[in-house]
């Protein structure tokens, strides 16, 4: 009972679920009471000290290894060398496609999830063009050219296959993407800071400068369980921990995986620089908090993308600007968040099996039989590695950060030149179906909204695209014929 009173609690605090349910008026959590008996329970389970802990977990001779391919989508597994870190990636389709996608994980998990999109978007672009050219069709219809498709998934540092540097390491703190982002600092972001060369002098050039905001913003729109709206006086977007592992720098990470990778892919492209055809446009796919380096990248780099769809986004109930009455209850989080990183390895350890995995996965999917032995193989293979855990329990003490209604509500938000669509699962435990069907009313006052569609599927979880692949495959064709239209 105390092991599964860990899982549910680690996983709670992971997603925002059941620690910190949603009431019926906001996505605020419940009572302080609850939070502090759940907490007692958790840390009576804990090993009795760090170096007990520490001890369970010192087993990086046996952490496994990046396989030369992907045991889920049988795609060689590329490295990108981003900032002086390898980053994993994926691609699949033809160089010089009619449409460029970037698939963005969700929270610890990596490229891998998107398996069922890698392996089975194309198969299906094929199926129905081959159908409209059998069926009843006009000869123009018959006569429409299939468009093609070239996909790249990558894993954010930090995660999958990807880099896991220690954030107090001087190299992890210098890319990081909170560096020259606000008003009230004085650090220098990586990109003008290493422009010491010719090559980075004229990227610069051809790349828009960042915009310097207040690290606290005031009043930022946000929205309720219940589908409502309302402002959060103060919404702080720094990193308590002054963190690498941010949004901010998995959105920079997004970015220039797009200049140094997909546009350096493409025919005619010479080292990001000089071009004979245009690059292309990349569109942004992104699942759960992967929605929030998403949007914010298109807000950093608009000129880069031309679309964002959307997976059951996220609204991080663990943010201090989603928790009621933060002054009491931000304490009791701290402690959790503190002993998680202080004492938390034991725990990490003794759920980081499969079975336990397994189950601790089909809370959020309501498709279980989309929990196979394989999902758990590539989603815990990387989790094994030395590092990860420590980067899991970073992430889980960041209580900071943008929100998606506050990016979608940005003046500079380019819905006209790149629309977002969201599709979500009505059977998510974590994510309010009501607060994301209240996207529909967010966009800068005055105009229309920023997302122009929302679908909810029946009986899918927080995952539709590894629930349902065939419904969400054929979604996004369709988002692509309008980006095309």
């Amino acid at each position: 009972m105390k092991l599964a009173s860990c899982a549910s609690l680690l996983l709670s605090l992971t997603t925002g679920g059941a620690l910190l349910a949603a009431s019926p008026v906001t996505s605020f959590a419940p009572p302080s009471s609850i939070i502090s008996t759940k907490l007692s329970l958790w840390s009576r389970s804990l090993p009795m000290s760090t170096t007990e802990a520490a001890s369970t977990t010192t087993t990086t001779s046996t952490a496994p290894t990046m396989p030369t391919h992907s045991p889920a989508t049988s795609l060689p597994n590329q490295i990108y060398k981003w900032r002086g870190y390898d980053i994993r990636y994926q691609v699949t389709g033809p160089p010089n496609a009619d449409h460029t996608l970037l698939l963005i994980h969700g929270l610890f998990v990596n490229s891998d999830h998107w398996r069922k999109t890698l392996t089975g978007l194309h198969p299906l672009n094929d199926d129905l063009h081959n159908s409209n050219n059998n069926n009843n069709n006009t000869a123009d219809e018959k006569q429409k050219k299939k468009s093609t498709i070239r996909i790249y998934a990558i894993d954010l540092l930090g995660s999958g296959w990807s880099s896991k540097p220690s954030k107090t390491d001087p190299m992890a703190q210098a890319v990081s993407g909170e560096n020259g982002r606000f008003t009230n600092c004085n650090s220098t972001c990586y990109r003008e800071a290493n422009a010491n060369n010719t090559n980075n002098q004229q990227l610069l050039k051809k790349r828009p400068t960042k915009i310097r905001s207040s690290s606290i913003l005031q009043n930022a729109p946000l929205g309720t369980a219940s589908g409502g709206n309302r402002l959060a006086y103060s919404l702080e977007l720094r990193h308590p921990l002054n963190s690498p592992y941010n949004f901010y720098t998995w959105a920079e990470q997004i970015a220039d995986f797009t200049h140094d990778v997909i546009h350096s892919n493409h025919h005619g492209h010479d080292d990001g620089v000089s071009s004979a055809s245009s690059p292309p446009k990349v569109t942004l796919i992104a699942n759960s908090i992967g929605t929030i380096s998403s949007l914010q990248s298109i807000l950093d780099e608009p000129q880069l993308f031309n679309g964002c769809f959307i997976i059951n986004p996220n609204f991080r109930e663990l943010h201090m600007a989603e928790i009621p009455f933060s002054p009491l209850t931000m304490p009791l989080v701290r402690t959790v968040q503190s002993t998680l990183r202080n004492n938390g390895h034991g725990l990490f350890a003794s759920l980081a099996k499969p079975h336990i995995v397994k189950e601790i996965l089909k809370e959020p999917y309501a498709v279980v039989d989309a929990v196979d032995d394989e999902l758990v193989q590539v989603l815990l293979d990387p989790l094994l590695t030395p590092g990860a855990d420590d980067v899991v329990f970073d992430t889980l003490s960041y209580s900071a950060g943008p929100l998606p209604e506050q990016q979608l509500s940005s003046r500079y938000y380019p819905k006209e030149t790149c629309p977002t669509w969201v599709v979500y699962g009505e059977d998510d435990p974590w994510t309010p179906k009501k607060r994301v069907e209240s996207l529909t009313k967010v966009g800068t006052r005055g105009e229309s909204s920023t997302v122009e569609r929302i679908v909810g599927l029946e009986g899918v979880g927080h995952c539709p695209h590894d629930e349902s692949p065939e419904v969400v495959n054929k979604l996004i064709l369709e988002f692509l014929d309008r980006l095309s239209g």
